[in-house]
């Protein structure tokens, strides 16, 4: 006997029904574990839990409210999804430069200054509020709640692409490609940064451990391998343009292109400040580099002071589509300020 599914039904237009009734192999099993098994990817395990608790799982007529419940073989399993509670962000009409979007993912452009997600001192005004506004009713809910999935994020001053999820089963899959890094699978990111300097090889890899900062908490620092907080980190780079180059091999900077094999907050800016070659206009990680900008000649030296942020821009992302696996590839073209300073450095350089 194989399990009988029905598929999902409407509740007087409310609530959606789904019922299984348990095969052999089912017999013994915990409800949540054969559950999560006959509804993956739609449901996680967790959710599956979370709607056990809260009532919304009967067997043979009765709530069962322990995961743990061992089935037997052809009882009935009826499933209940409440509707997605409303989202704590408040959606806010905030225009999106919009490269997809279907059922299940959308992928923007999204511009420097854009906080990704709430958080202490910009609760309102980020991508998160913009995409309940946008989304509204296709937003199927992640976890229960109706919001976007956020899979990965950029730093508030750095442009570029990313994919947010709309439901659940996007949220898991796309997840799960990002944990993964492309070793394995079709993720692909490439950023463009614009650095001090240049480096000795036209391609390299910066190997090295990121942890918090002891000076300040809530930046990064290459740090020991040992430390509690350490987190393994490989940026791989290669040099697309050198300005100011000198026969002694050396440069003013450098436009290059930058594909993480690890994803940990602020890597790139802080490996390439590890290596000498921090991103012009970061004031965090290279702000050691303030009197070099002030010694240049104008009007360089204008566009770099007028430049307010660091010069980084996620370029390119390709991933398989949670659907059907098809491989979806969006590139941004600089933005532009950060097109405007590659070109003052292009002309005047020297």
């Amino acid at each position: 006997m194989s399990p009988v599914h029905t598929g999902w039904r409407d509740n007087e237009g409310k609530r959606r029904l789904k019922e299984l009734i348990a095969d052999a192999d089912a017999a013994g099993k915990r409800l949540d574990q054969w559950l999560a098994a006959q509804l993956a990817p739609d449901l996680s395990r967790n959710r599956i839990q979370s709607l056990i608790a809260g009532g919304q799982v009967t067997v043979d007529g009765k709530p069962v409210h322990e995961p743990k419940h061992k089935l037997r073989e052809g009882a009935s399993i009826l499933l209940e999804m409440p509707e997605p509670e409303p989202a704590e962000p408040e959606g806010e009409d905030i225009p999106l430069d919009i490269l997809f979007e279907d059922d299940d993912v959308i992928v923007i452009n999204k511009p420097a200054g854009l906080v990704v997600h709430p958080g202490n001192g910009n609760w309102t005004g980020t991508l998160v509020n913009a995409l309940i506004h946008h989304c509204s009713d296709t937003l199927s809910g992640i976890g229960g709640v109706k919001r976007p999935g956020i899979v990965h994020r950029l730093d508030k001053e750095t442009s570029g692409v990313m994919v947010v999820a709309k439901n659940d089963r996007a949220h898991r899959h796309l997840s799960e490609q990002f944990a993964d890094h492309g070793r394995t699978g079709d993720l692909e990111r490439a950023y463009l940064a614009l650095v001090w300097g240049t480096t000795d090889r036209a391609t390299g890899t910066v190997d090295a451990t990121l942890g918090r900062s002891h000076r300040d908490r809530t930046k990064q620092a290459v740090v020991s391998d040992s430390r509690d907080d350490a987190r393994h980190a490989v940026t791989h780079y290669s040099v697309i343009e050198r300005f100011g180059a000198k026969e002694d091999a050396t440069a003013l900077a450098s436009l290059i292109e930058c594909r993480l094999e690890t994803g940990r907050t602020h890597q790139i800016r802080v490996h390439m400040a590890h290596i000498g070659h921090p991103l012009v206009g970061d004031m965090e990680y290279g702000s050691a580099f303030k009197t070099k900008a002030n010694k240049l000649a104008e009007p360089l030296k204008q566009a770099v002071t007028d430049f307010p942020r660091q010069a980084l821009h996620a370029r390119l992302l390709s991933f398989a589509h949670p659907a059907d696996n098809a491989v979806m590839r969006f590139e941004a073209p600089l933005p532009q300020d950060m097109a405007d300073l590659v070109a003052a450095f292009r002309t005047h350089a020297g």
